[in-house]
Parts: C-alpha cells; structure tokens; sequence
C-alpha cells in the first residue's frame, strides 16, 4: 500500500524440514534513493492556547512498543498502492502545507481541522515535542496527484504527522474523501529508506473514528520508521488501493489492539504490511480484496482476531486469487529477505481463492489455534509457486502447532516447502504440483521440493495421492485412506 503489488523480489531460504489475483499497489514505480532530509517545519497557524484536553484515555505503553516478529520495516507495494508517480523524491523536495499547523507542544480539545486544499493536510504536527488531541472533528477534501509523496511522505493526508514527537489523539473523527488522502499519517522522518531508524515520531491513537473513500487513501499509515500505536479505532476504507492498515516505503513499527477494520476497494487488503505489524482482538474484514499482504521482508502478527477476505478481482500484477498473500515486487519498497506471518488464536475466513498464497519470497507462517474456514470450492490451503513477478525463488516454511490443517497445498515444480506438524496437529489434505492460475492457465505440473516433518502426536490424513521429498516422522501418523504417500517417488510404506 502505497501498497501495490509489483514486480516482487526475495532471496531463497535454505530450509530444512506459503492469489490473491488482486495484487496490493504499491507505489507503481520504484523512487530514486531517498535523502534522509526532512522539510523544514512549517510554522504554526492559529496556534490554540494552552489548556487541559478531554480525558485523553490512556498514555502511551511504557517502554518500546510490543515485541514484533524479527523483521525490519520497510515499505511496499500491494494491494494498497496509491495515484500516479511522484513530483519529488523525497520529503526534503515537499513544502508541506497544513490548514492547521502544530509545531510545538500542546493540548486541544474540541477543535474542528478542515480543508478542501489539494496537498494540503487539515491538520499538520511537526514538532518534536508532546502534542495531545481530543475529540477532534477533522475533515479532509481536495485530491493530490503526490503519487509517492502522499504514499511515502504523508503529502495530502488529513492528519500528518512528523518531526519526532509524540502525539496523542483521543475520540473524535477522520474523514477524507479524496485521491491520495491518508486518515492519519505518522511519518519517522528515515527518508523512506528501508531498515534506517527513525526520528521517534509517535503516534498515539484511540476510540477514533477514521472514513477514507478516495483512492490510495490508507486509515492509519506509517513510512519512515514512525511508530503508531492504535486501540478501539473503527476504520472503513473504500478507494482502491487503500489498506485501513497501512505501510509503505522506510517501513515502522505498528500495534493495533481492539477495533475494527474494513476496506471495499480493489487493492485493499485489511493490512498491507512493508513493516513490523501487530494486531490483536481486531476485526479485520476485506470485501473485495486479500486480507493481509506482506511485502518483503517484513511482518505481520494476528492474535486473536477475526479475519475476512472475499478476495474475487486480479489486481496490479497478481494471477490468484487469495486471502494471505506473502510476495516480493522488487520495486524498491521493501528489502529482500523472510517475511513472517503469524497468528495465534482466533478464526481466518477465506472466502474467494486460496488461503495462503506466497511467491518471489523467502516466507515463514506460523499457525497455532486458529479456526481456518475455507469457502471456496476448490480448497486450496496454501499455494508456492511463481505469480506475476520475478527475481527471487518461492520459499515457504508452514509450522503448526495444535492446530487444524484441510485442504489442497500446491507447490509449483521450482518451489520450496517445509511443512511441519507439532502438539496434536491434525492435517487433512494432499500435495499436488499441478497448478493453475485464476485464468486457467498451467503454471506447474508436478511438485517442487517437499519436505514434511510430523511429530508424534500429529497425523496427516490423505484425501489424494500425495508427493514429496523427504518425510521425518512415524509412517503410522499417515492416514492414507486408500490413497498413496510417495515419497521421493517411493510409496511410503508402514502408514495406516
């Protein structure tokens, strides 16, 4: 998001034991190197005296953010991308403009922030100290053709965010209706370089209201290395392109807890991830698109939530249909390296496509308790095997743990799989390599490299003959159901 899916890159990961036709839109063409220059603040308009805000709700959590999946944050294109290209390079070339501007700690309460200004923010925070916001009513019109600017940078958002400081909003609302216009937006100032740090710009959000309907218009969006705390937000998105949950370029670090998340556009998945995403007791629901796509390397982790995706349109470069797509596009937006999904209790509907899609990537999935529900007819559980991008190898790790796995896994004939099956993990299913896309067109015929480890209180029921390349584990755990387990082009023999 800035999300877009693009040509998508990684590098293979040697392990030893996963489409969404709609793709994230990214940003649609890769930006020159970033300067880590920062535009100067601009000064502060109508500045509100001082004053006690509403009951704020809560302080930032002490110390650094939740622990997040190893992974460095860095932006990236998908289902999430936003308008054209950019006019600048990086945040040094933008003179940002704001109909409000804060550039130096305060409280208001109350307050109402509106413009219909094209690359205009209603209003802007850039100052590296404390700034506290309460029922704040902020409306935000006027379309940007910012293209990356308003991805990377925050150009055009209704509420921007920059320079270092923290800044608390409490209650109130966020609407934009325009091209290119983000909810809030928390800048870290890196220059939209991947894996650099950023300045310490803090955003602090909750029991808020955020209604995006332009296209590339994310609800809360984080580049830069910015770091965003959100709690009990209602977000509905409706542009394409516009993830509710959303990263681009220099990537972050994000905690969601509670809320809920609802994108309607093509190209706006629940979450579009280029960083470090935690997301727990959430509601996340994508009516037309995937629900979570990772880019890169990068991470997203679900506990305890409920997701929904009915992904039924191929968008940017995508050729399946999915709910969790884990890709690589190579447009610069995020590094090359593992990406890492994982989810923890709670339940997955999918809807439309497979369940899990990865490609161009080096991927780790971690399943453990979750209630997996398959809607379509033709039950693929997770595909590994090239899409509409090149440059890197399809590799995927599936690790489960006390959970319950159905349906077909396909693993294209120049692709990876371990699959690995602990504490009383129940898989019914088969492994095929003969894969064809949303179109109908052949893709594989036969399967890559396969390698399953089962421990001993795991089994795997067959509902097809199946082919791999190494087994590790008791044969007895195989229930074959009258089918057949080669292994290495071996039956395997001892199964039940």
């Amino acid at each position: 998001m800035k999300q877009k899916y693009r040509t998508m890159a990684a590098a293979l990961l040697a392990m030893t034991m996963i489409t969404g036709c709609s793709t994230s839109t990214a940003e649609e063409s890769p930006a020159a190197e970033e300067t880590a220059a920062e535009s100067a603040a601009p000064e502060e308009k109508n500045k509100a005296p001082e004053g006690q805000p509403g009951e704020l709700g809560g302080q930032k959590p002490d110390g650094n953010p939740p622990e997040k999946p190893d992974g460095n944050g860095g932006p990236g294109g998908g289902p999430g991308g936003g308008p054209g290209g950019a006019p600048g390079s990086s945040s040094a070339d933008l003179s940002y403009a704001g109909a409000y501007e804060i550039t130096a700690g305060t409280k208001e309460s109350g307050k109402t922030y509106t413009t219909s200004v094209s690359d205009e923010s209603a209003l802007l925070i850039a100052t590296a100290d404390d700034v506290k916001i309460s029922d704040a009513v902020v409306t935000k019109s006027g379309d940007s053709d910012g293209g990356d600017n308003c991805n990377f940078y925050g150009l055009n958002a209704a509420v921007l965010v920059k320079d270092g400081g923290t800044v608390t909003i409490a209650g109130g609302t966020i609407t934009s209706d325009a091209e290119g216009a983000n909810g809030i937006f928390c800048y870290g100032g890196n220059g939209a370089k991947n894996g650099a740090g950023g300045d310490g710009t803090t955003v602090i959000i909750r029991n808020t209201e955020i209604t995006t309907t332009g296209n590339g218009s994310g609800g809360i969006m984080t580049t830069g290395g910015g770091i965003t705390y959100a709690y009990d937000l209602t977000v509905n998105t409706s542009g394409r392109s516009s993830a509710p949950i959303r990263t681009d370029r220099g990537g972050g670090t994000v905690y969601v807890e509670g809320g809920s998340y609802t994108s309607a556009g093509l190209g706006s998945p629940a979450i579009y991830s280029t960083a470090e995403i935690t997301v727990e007791d959430a509601e996340l629901t994508s009516e037309l698109s995937e629900g979570v796509v990772i880019e890169g390397k990068n991470s997203v982790t679900l506990n305890d939530c409920d997701l929904t995706a009915n992904n039924t349109k191929c968008n940017g470069n995508a050729t399946f249909l999915d709910s969790i797509m884990i890709y690589q596009s190579m447009s610069g937006d995020a590094d090359s390296g593992t990406s890492s999904f994982t989810m923890t209790g709670g339940s997955l509907t999918s809807k439309s496509g497979h369940v899990f899609h990865v490609t161009n990537t080096s991927a780790v999935i971690t399943l453990s308790g979750v209630d997996i529900s398959n809607e379509d007819s033709e039950n693929v559980l997770l595909s590994v095997c090239d899409d509409g991008w090149s440059g890197a190898g399809n590799t995927a790790m599936l690790n489960a743990s006390a959970q319950e796995l159905e349906g077909m896994i396909l693993v294209g004939d120049n692709s990876y799989l371990t699959l690995s099956l602990t504490d009383g993990s129940e898989f019914t299913g088969a492994v095929s390599g003969e894969i064809t896309d949303a179109s109908g067109n052949t893709i594989s015929t036969e399967a890559g490299t396969v390698d399953v480890t089962l421990d001993d209180s795991s089994t795997w029921t067959l509902t097809a003959d199946s082919y791999i390349t190494s087994f590790t584990g008791n044969a007895a755990n195989v229930i074959t159901n009258g089918y057949t387990l080669y292994v290495n082009g071996t039956a395997l023999t001892g199964t039940k």
